[in-house]
C-alpha cells in the first residue's frame, strides 16, 4: 500500500510541474474518494494544497464529516456556500422553460443535481486560477466506467489521480492513510438530493461493478444494467467529435 501511495504522489508531482502550476486543489465532499485525493495531495504538494468545501443544503452530517477529512490529513481548506446561487441560476432558468412550455417535470430532478455539480467545477476553477492550482478529480473506477459522474461537472477536472482504483481499492487507500472512520464507512453518495445514494440511483452495487471491471463473475442482471451505463456514457470519457474538413 505503501508504494501506491508513493507512486500517485510522486505522479501528482510530476503533473504539478509539467503544469508549471503552484500546487493542487480538491472539493471535498464528505465522502471517501475526495478525502483520499485529499490526503494524497496534501502529501504530494504539503505547504501548496487545498480543499475547498461547497455546500449546497448539505447536511450538518456531511459539512462535519468533510471537516473531519481536513483536519485528518491537515489541509488547508475555504468553504464557498453556494446554495443561493444554485437557487437563484435554477429558478430563472426553469422561470424560462415554463414559460416557453417547454419545462419537463421528470427531468427537474437530474437538471437540479446536474447544474449543483456544474456549479462547484465553476468554483474550483475560479479558485485553482487564483492560486495557479491544478483541480484534481476524485473519480474511481467504477465511477468512470459506468460514466457515473456529471459532464462538465465532477468530470471537468485537470488530473485524475485514482481512476484506476476500484472503490474497493479506494476503501483500503482510505485505511490506510488515515481517512476517519465515520467517512469510511458511509453509505456512498453524491450527496446531490436528501437521501440520494449512488447504488439506489445505480440500481446496482459498487461490489458488482468492481468485480465486473477485475473480469470476475457477476448476476447476468448486474452485469446488464453496468453494460448498458458504460454503453449510454461512452460520450462522457471520448474525446469531443470534430468534424473533419475534406479539400
Amino acid at each position: 500500500m505503501q508504494k501506491e501511495v508513493d507512486q500517485i504522489v510522486n505522479w501528482l508531482q510530476e503533473q504539478v510541474k509539467l503544469a508549471g502550476v503552484n500546487g493542487l486543489l480538491v472539493g471535498i465532499s464528505g465522502g471517501i474518494d475526495s478525502a483520499v485525493v485529499a490526503h494524497l495531495i496534501k502529501r504530494a504538494c504539503p505547504d501548496h494544497s487545498l480543499g475547498v468545501l461547497m455546500p449546497i443544503n448539505t447536511s450538518e452530517e456531511n459539512m462535519q464529516d468533510a471537516k473531519e477529512v481536513a483536519a485528518s490529513c491537515g489541509i488547508n481548506t475555504i468553504t464557498v456556500d453556494l446554495t443561493e446561487a444554485r437557487a437563484s441560476m435554477y429558478g430563472n432558468i426553469t422561470k424560462e422553460l415554463k414559460s416557453s412550455a417547454t419545462y419537463k417535470e421528470e427531468n427537474a430532478q437530474l437538471a437540479k443535481a446536474n447544474l449543483s455539480a456544474r456549479l462547484r467545477m465553476s468554483t474550483l476553477y475560479t479558485v485553482a486560477t487564483n492560486h495557479n492550482y491544478l483541480v484534481v478529480g476524485t473519480d474511481n473506477a467504477a465511477e468512470w466506467y459506468t460514466g457515473y459522474f456529471t459532464k462538465y461537472g465532477d468530470g471537468g477536472v485537470d488530473i485524475l489521480p485514482i481512476v484506476e482504483f476500484t472503490k474497493g481499492e479506494v476503501k483500503e487507500l482510505a485505511d490506510y492513510l488515515g481517512v476517519p472512520d465515520s467517512v469510511l464507512n458511509k453509505q456512498p453518495s453524491a450527496d446531490l438530493w436528501e437521501g440520494q445514494s449512488d447504488e439506489k440511483e445505480m440500481g446496482t452495487t459498487y461490489a458488482e461493478i468492481d468485480a465486473l471491471i477485475k473480469g470476475e463473475s457477476i448476476p447476468e442482471k448486474d452485469k446488464e444494467i453496468i453494460e448498458a451505463m458504460h454503453k449510454r456514457t461512452t460520450h462522457k470519457r471520448d474525446p469531443l467529435p470534430q468534424f473533419s474538413r475534406t479539400i
